[in-house]
């Protein structure tokens, strides 16, 4: 059934979010705070994984030698245009400030607002950025199966229950996001099918993990950058691969 995988998504981060909330409101402050320095650390460290896809293969056979960089660099400029031209950031800040006074009850204080914000921005991010939320999606999609969202669905479980023991309610709400990216996604794969090669799917992961760097940094408490306005660049980044492999060949 298109969509499943992307409903087995949902529940996890809902499981997992409650579960962490539940568990962070007894926790330290310190203690929460480390718990988000450790997830800032290991994003880093699955953004510098997908920031290697650089030099896939594919992609360089495709492009050329040294051109992967540049239309890395190339997504994340004009993606960065556009979202700010949209005020992507702060529309789903905006979104998160509703879902915040709609569920959040007589916390109407500024440190839970802006914390319930954050965990919902920050949670939404981390999960719909990267291969897996694309490529899964577009398989669900194209009835090839429900394998990567379910691989995924299990990954974003635990790390919404390590997110939300320090961020709260914030990221439980996320997987409305979830629900919407994804299912947007799936329904594409449904009437475009496979429309990714692999070259394109190597531009992606790069991009993604530049945003996903970016999102270390901001749980690191480092530079809050706007992650959101970036994101467009993951849709710039297969377009100009398969712009520059079609001009190559051409």
């Amino acid at each position: 059934m298109p969509g499943l995988g992307t409903l087995i998504n949902v529940a996890a981060v809902l499981f997992g979010g409650t579960i962490g909330t539940l568990l962070g409101d007894r926790l330290p402050a310190r203690v929460r705070d480390v718990v988000t320095d450790g997830l800032g650390l290991v994003t880093l460290m699955v953004g510098g994984l997908n920031v290697a896809a650089v030099l896939d293969p594919e992609l360089v056979d495709e492009v050329g030698r040294g051109v992967p960089l540049l239309i890395v660099l190339a997504s994340v400029v004009i993606g960065g245009i556009v979202g700010a031209v949209l005020q992507l950031e702060s529309r789903i800040e905006g979104l998160g400030a509703t879902l915040q006074r709609r569920l959040a009850g007589g916390q109407s204080a500024q440190v839970n607002r802006r914390r319930f914000i954050e965990g919902y921005v920050t949670a939404s991010l981390v999960f719909c950025v990267g291969p897996l939320t694309v490529l899964g999606s577009l398989q669900d999609g194209i009835g090839d199966g429900i394998e990567l969202l379910t691989l995924k669905s299990v990954l974003d479980g635990i790390a919404a229950l390590a997110f939300a023991a320090s961020l709260g309610w914030g990221v439980v709400a996320s997987a409305l996001t979830v629900l919407v990216v994804q299912g947007t996604l799936t329904a594409f794969g449904a009437v475009l099918g496979e429309v990714m090669t692999d070259a394109q799917v190597a531009a992606l992961s790069a991009t993604g993990g530049v945003l996903l760097l970016g999102v270390g940094l901001r749980l690191l408490r480092l530079k809050p950058l706007p992650v959101g306005d970036l994101l467009p660049a993951l849709l710039v980044a297969p377009l100009l691969t398969a712009l520059l492999g079609t001009f190559l060949d051409s």
